[in-house]
Order: structure tokens, then C-alpha cells, then sequence
């Protein structure tokens, strides 16, 4: 419960590190940064889990065309390969045709990282497609989730950014030297 209350405690250097609201545990840490041109839409958290939605500057989590979605689940050392085979059995029970396909992983500063895509050639909600690449890593205290998602086919550039940016995603802990955080995190 204290990570929770912690959750906020490092904002000030996240802010200048990543220019987003911190995701922030006892010791590790999420690093991940707003893309350029984008806000915070909606931002949400309980004892279990944080989300928060990345949009456009121009538009809302409602109308969206291009969202970043943050998950943090506390406490949760999740297997990748079982949290991509849930969202993949999720998609295909609401979309079909959805597809699901592979795009990297391995270790980033120490943790255990998946990269997936997967496609919905038309969501019956908004009559339209949605092309997400995920992001999960296994953290030693939670289990964290990026995803860009798309609400139609990206182009080949929007494609190579959304991966650049998980790329860049990773997890940090200020116990671990190995893994080290920024300087000014605690």
C-alpha cells in the first residue's frame, strides 16, 4: 500500500526527465515520456492498477485517432506471454479477423520485455479499424503495459515512430545499481 502512496512522490524529476506525471514505485520506475503534441486525456489509479490516456492535443480519450495508454498493475509479476494471449483471446471475442503478431522482446535494463501488434480490421464500437502495438515488461514489483494504438492503418512513418517510442519505455530501480534510475530519482 505504501507504493501506491508513493506513486506521485517523485513527480519533479520525472516531470523534467519525461515531461508526463510520474509512474513512480517505492524503488522502481516507470520511464516513459508524452509524445510531442500530446496530452494527458484521463488518468486513473486505485490500490490495484494506474492507467492513463495519451491523445493528441487536438483531441479527447472519446474522439480519438492516435492514443498512448499507460498501465501499471501494483504488485503483479505477470507473464508476458500470458498477459498477450488474454488481450489477444479479448480481441478476437470482440473483433473479427483480429490478428496478433510479434514484434520483439527480450531484455531492457535488466527486465524481461514483449513487443506484439495487433489488429482489428473493424471495431464494431467505432466502425472502424485499430492497430495497437503493445509494450509489456515484467517488473520485479508490478507489471507494466504501453500501447500506441491507431484508428486507422499508419502510415509506414507513423508505424517506425509509435516502435521508436516503446522502444524507448523501460523500468528502472534506484535498489538495483545495474538499474539505475535518472539522477534525482529516489
Amino acid at each position: 500500500m505504501s507504493s501506491v502512496i508513493s506513486l506521485i512522490r517523485s513527480v519533479a524529476a520525472l516531470v523534467a526527465f519525461c515531461a508526463l506525471p510520474a509512474f513512480a514505485l517505492s524503488a522502481e520506475n516507470l520511464l516513459v515520456a508524452m509524445p510531442p503534441g500530446y496530452k494527458v486525456g484521463h488518468q486513473a489509479h486505485n490500490a490495484k492498477q494506474l492507467i492513463s490516456e495519451m491523445v493528441p492535443a487536438s483531441e479527447t480519450v472519446d474522439t480519438w485517432t492516435e492514443m498512448v495508454t499507460v498501465l501499471i498493475y501494483f504488485g503483479q509479476k505477470g507473464s508476458l506471454i500470458g498477459y498477450r494471449s488474454k488481450m489477444e483471446k479479448d480481441w478476437a471475442a470482440v473483433c473479427a479477423g483480429a490478428k496478433s503478431a510479434p514484434v520483439g522482446g527480450g531484455l531492457v535494463n535488466g527486465y524481461t520485455t514483449m513487443t506484439w501488434r495487433q489488429t482489428c480490421p473493424l471495431n464494431k464500437a467505432t466502425g472502424k479499424p485499430e492497430i495497437t502495438w503493445f509494450k509489456a515488461i515484467a517488473g520485479n514489483d508490478s507489471f507494466y503495459v504501453m500501447q500506441k494504438a491507431f484508428k486507422s492503418e499508419p502510415t509506414a512513418e507513423q508505424a517506425a515512430a509509435a516502435l521508436q517510442y516503446l522502444d524507448g519505455v523501460s523500468v528502472c530501480d534506484t535498489r538495483i545499481p545495474e538499474r539505475k534510475c535518472p539522477a534525482g530519482m529516489r
